[in-house]
Protein backbone atom coordinates (compact mmCIF):
# COMPACT_ATOMS: atom_id res chain seq x y z
CA UNK A 1 0.00 0.00 0.00
CA UNK A 2 1.66 3.29 -0.73
CA UNK A 3 0.79 6.85 0.25
CA UNK A 4 -1.69 7.69 -2.64
CA UNK A 5 -3.52 4.58 -1.80
CA UNK A 6 -3.98 5.56 2.17
CA UNK A 7 -4.87 9.21 1.36
CA UNK A 8 -7.78 7.16 -0.94
CA UNK A 9 -8.70 5.43 2.59
CA UNK A 10 -8.90 8.61 4.72
CA UNK A 11 -10.71 10.14 1.96
CA UNK A 12 -13.31 7.25 2.74
CA UNK A 13 -13.33 7.37 5.97
CA UNK A 14 -14.38 11.03 5.81
CA UNK A 15 -17.16 9.84 3.73
CA UNK A 16 -18.70 7.16 6.03
CA UNK A 17 -18.53 10.56 8.96
CA UNK A 18 -14.83 9.31 10.39
CA UNK A 19 -14.10 12.64 12.34
CA UNK A 20 -12.40 14.07 15.73
CA UNK A 21 -15.26 12.89 17.70
CA UNK A 22 -14.02 9.34 17.85
CA UNK A 23 -11.89 8.46 21.09
CA UNK A 24 -8.57 9.38 20.71
CA UNK A 25 -7.24 6.41 21.08
CA UNK A 26 -9.14 4.62 18.16
CA UNK A 27 -7.69 7.35 15.70
CA UNK A 28 -4.45 7.14 17.21
CA UNK A 29 -4.84 3.22 16.42
CA UNK A 30 -6.17 3.38 12.99
CA UNK A 31 -3.31 5.59 11.83
CA UNK A 32 -0.96 3.05 13.73
CA UNK A 33 -2.18 0.33 11.21
CA UNK A 34 -1.77 2.54 8.44
CA UNK A 35 1.56 2.92 9.29
CA UNK A 36 2.51 -0.15 10.07
CA UNK A 37 0.73 -1.49 7.11
CA UNK A 38 2.44 1.57 4.70
CA UNK A 39 6.28 0.32 6.52
CA UNK A 40 5.93 -3.61 6.03
CA UNK A 41 4.50 -3.14 1.91
CA UNK A 42 6.80 -5.00 -0.39
CA UNK A 43 6.94 -1.55 -2.60
CA UNK A 44 8.88 -0.05 0.24
CA UNK A 45 10.94 -3.38 1.59
CA UNK A 46 14.01 -3.44 -1.41
CA UNK A 47 17.71 -3.25 -0.10
CA UNK A 48 17.56 0.61 -0.08
CA UNK A 49 14.08 1.22 1.00
CA UNK A 50 15.11 3.02 4.37
CA UNK A 51 14.61 6.62 2.86
CA UNK A 52 11.83 5.69 0.84
CA UNK A 53 9.85 4.64 4.12
CA UNK A 54 10.61 7.58 6.14
CA UNK A 55 9.60 9.74 3.38
CA UNK A 56 6.51 8.08 2.74
CA UNK A 57 5.32 8.15 6.32
CA UNK A 58 6.91 12.15 6.38
CA UNK A 59 4.05 12.52 3.66
CA UNK A 60 1.30 10.52 5.50
CA UNK A 61 2.19 12.21 8.88
CA UNK A 62 1.84 15.76 6.98
CA UNK A 63 -1.41 14.28 4.92
CA UNK A 64 -2.77 13.63 8.62
CA UNK A 65 -2.18 16.84 10.01
CA UNK A 66 -4.68 18.19 7.54
CA UNK A 67 -8.41 18.33 7.62
CA UNK A 68 -9.47 15.73 4.38
CA UNK A 69 -12.56 16.95 2.69
CA UNK A 70 -15.42 14.57 1.41
CA UNK A 71 -14.68 16.09 -2.34
CA UNK A 72 -11.84 13.95 -3.64
CA UNK A 73 -9.00 16.35 -4.41
CA UNK A 74 -9.90 18.82 -2.21
CA UNK A 75 -7.81 20.03 1.28
CA UNK A 76 -10.01 21.94 3.84
CA UNK A 77 -8.45 25.12 5.54
CA UNK A 78 -7.24 24.03 8.95
CA UNK A 79 -10.31 24.19 11.46
CA UNK A 80 -10.48 23.35 14.90
CA UNK A 81 -12.44 19.94 15.37
CA UNK A 82 -14.42 19.73 18.86
CA UNK A 83 -17.20 17.81 19.68
CA UNK A 84 -20.34 19.13 19.22
CA UNK A 85 -23.55 17.28 20.12
CA UNK A 86 -26.45 19.01 18.56
CA UNK A 87 -26.88 21.57 20.80
CA UNK A 88 -27.08 25.56 20.10
CA UNK A 89 -25.99 26.83 22.94
CA UNK A 90 -22.45 27.45 22.02
CA UNK A 91 -23.88 29.57 19.04
CA UNK A 92 -26.73 31.52 21.07
CA UNK A 93 -25.21 34.85 20.74
CA UNK A 94 -24.16 34.40 16.78
CA UNK A 95 -27.45 33.54 15.84
CA UNK A 96 -29.46 36.23 17.79
CA UNK A 97 -27.37 38.99 16.38
CA UNK A 98 -27.70 37.48 12.86
CA UNK A 99 -31.17 37.14 13.30
CA UNK A 100 -31.08 40.78 14.28
CA UNK A 101 -28.94 42.54 12.20
CA UNK A 102 -31.27 40.54 9.28
CA UNK A 103 -34.57 41.06 10.45
CA UNK A 104 -35.17 37.44 10.47
CA UNK A 105 -36.78 35.55 13.48
CA UNK A 106 -34.61 33.86 15.65
CA UNK A 107 -36.36 30.73 15.86
CA UNK A 108 -35.98 30.47 12.18
CA UNK A 109 -32.73 31.16 12.17
CA UNK A 110 -31.94 28.45 14.94
CA UNK A 111 -34.88 25.81 13.07
CA UNK A 112 -32.95 26.12 9.70
CA UNK A 113 -29.24 25.39 11.81
CA UNK A 114 -30.90 22.38 13.12
CA UNK A 115 -31.91 21.14 10.03
CA UNK A 116 -29.12 22.16 8.17
CA UNK A 117 -25.93 20.67 10.51
CA UNK A 118 -27.51 19.94 13.25
CA UNK A 119 -25.27 22.72 14.86
CA UNK A 120 -21.71 21.35 13.85
CA UNK A 121 -19.74 23.98 12.60
CA UNK A 122 -17.18 21.74 10.72
CA UNK A 123 -19.95 19.56 8.71
CA UNK A 124 -19.46 18.98 4.96
CA UNK A 125 -22.22 17.81 2.62
CA UNK A 126 -20.83 15.18 -0.08
CA UNK A 127 -22.35 18.43 -2.49
CA UNK A 128 -19.48 20.97 -0.75
CA UNK A 129 -21.70 22.45 1.44
CA UNK A 130 -20.01 23.50 4.26
CA UNK A 131 -20.66 25.32 8.18
CA UNK A 132 -23.15 25.42 10.42
CA UNK A 133 -25.70 26.53 7.56
CA UNK A 134 -24.38 24.68 5.02
CA UNK A 135 -23.02 27.16 2.44
CA UNK A 136 -22.40 26.35 -0.59
CA UNK A 137 -18.71 27.70 -2.23
CA UNK A 138 -19.85 29.69 -4.70
CA UNK A 139 -22.39 31.16 -2.74
CA UNK A 140 -20.08 32.00 0.19
CA UNK A 141 -17.73 33.98 -1.82
CA UNK A 142 -21.15 35.89 -2.99
CA UNK A 143 -21.84 36.50 0.36
CA UNK A 144 -18.66 37.95 1.52
CA UNK A 145 -17.66 34.62 3.92
CA UNK A 146 -14.18 33.62 3.27
CA UNK A 147 -14.43 30.97 6.33
CA UNK A 148 -17.47 29.08 5.93
CA UNK A 149 -16.04 27.19 9.21
CA UNK A 150 -15.96 30.42 11.24
CA UNK A 151 -19.35 30.11 13.10
CA UNK A 152 -20.06 33.78 13.01
CA UNK A 153 -18.81 34.11 9.11
CA UNK A 154 -20.89 31.27 8.17
CA UNK A 155 -24.19 32.33 10.05
CA UNK A 156 -23.92 36.21 9.08
CA UNK A 157 -23.51 34.65 5.80
CA UNK A 158 -26.40 31.98 5.98
CA UNK A 159 -29.14 34.42 7.64
CA UNK A 160 -27.70 37.36 4.60
CA UNK A 161 -28.67 34.78 2.08
CA UNK A 162 -32.26 33.60 3.87
CA UNK A 163 -32.84 37.68 3.75
CA UNK A 164 -32.57 37.85 0.62
CA UNK A 165 -34.82 35.10 -0.12
CA UNK A 166 -37.56 36.49 2.06
CA UNK A 167 -37.15 39.59 0.41
CA UNK A 168 -37.48 37.67 -2.98
CA UNK A 169 -40.51 35.70 -1.98
CA UNK A 170 -42.08 39.12 -0.37
CA UNK A 171 -41.84 37.29 3.29
CA UNK A 172 -43.34 33.89 2.45
CA UNK A 173 -41.51 31.68 4.42
CA UNK A 174 -41.85 28.09 2.44
CA UNK A 175 -40.74 29.44 -0.29
CA UNK A 176 -37.58 31.22 1.21
CA UNK A 177 -36.71 27.94 2.57
CA UNK A 178 -37.86 26.12 -0.75
CA UNK A 179 -34.97 28.24 -2.38
CA UNK A 180 -32.25 28.01 0.33
CA UNK A 181 -32.62 24.27 -0.18
CA UNK A 182 -33.09 23.99 -3.44
CA UNK A 183 -32.42 27.73 -4.89
CA UNK A 184 -34.94 30.09 -6.28
CA UNK A 185 -33.91 28.93 -10.05
CA UNK A 186 -35.89 25.80 -9.33
CA UNK A 187 -38.75 27.71 -6.64
CA UNK A 188 -39.02 29.98 -10.00
CA UNK A 189 -39.40 27.26 -12.41
CA UNK A 190 -41.82 25.32 -10.66
CA UNK A 191 -43.41 28.39 -9.25
CA UNK A 192 -43.37 27.53 -5.88
CA UNK A 193 -41.94 24.45 -3.61
CA UNK A 194 -40.43 22.34 -5.90
CA UNK A 195 -41.69 18.61 -6.34
CA UNK A 196 -38.56 17.40 -4.61
CA UNK A 197 -38.84 15.08 -2.06
CA UNK A 198 -35.31 16.34 -0.24
CA UNK A 199 -36.90 19.93 -0.53
CA UNK A 200 -40.34 19.58 0.40
CA UNK A 201 -39.52 17.64 3.68
CA UNK A 202 -36.78 20.44 4.27
CA UNK A 203 -39.25 22.76 4.18
CA UNK A 204 -41.50 20.86 6.40
CA UNK A 205 -39.42 19.83 9.14
CA UNK A 206 -38.43 23.47 9.75
CA UNK A 207 -41.64 24.90 9.26
CA UNK A 208 -42.51 22.23 12.41
CA UNK A 209 -40.13 23.07 14.35
CA UNK A 210 -39.82 26.64 14.16
CA UNK A 211 -44.01 26.83 14.87
CA UNK A 212 -43.64 24.50 17.64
Amino acid sequence: MNVEQLKVMLELQALKGFNSSQSGSDTNSMFQDLLTELLSDSSLSSADSTNNQQGAVTQLQSYLNTPVSPIAGTVLPPVNLTKFSGSNKDFNEIIEKAAAHYNIPEKLLHSVIKQESNFNPNAVSYAGASGLMQLMPETARGLGVKNVFDPQENVFGGAKYLRQMLNKYDENIELALAAYNAGPGNVDKFGGIPPFKETQNYVQKIKTSFLA
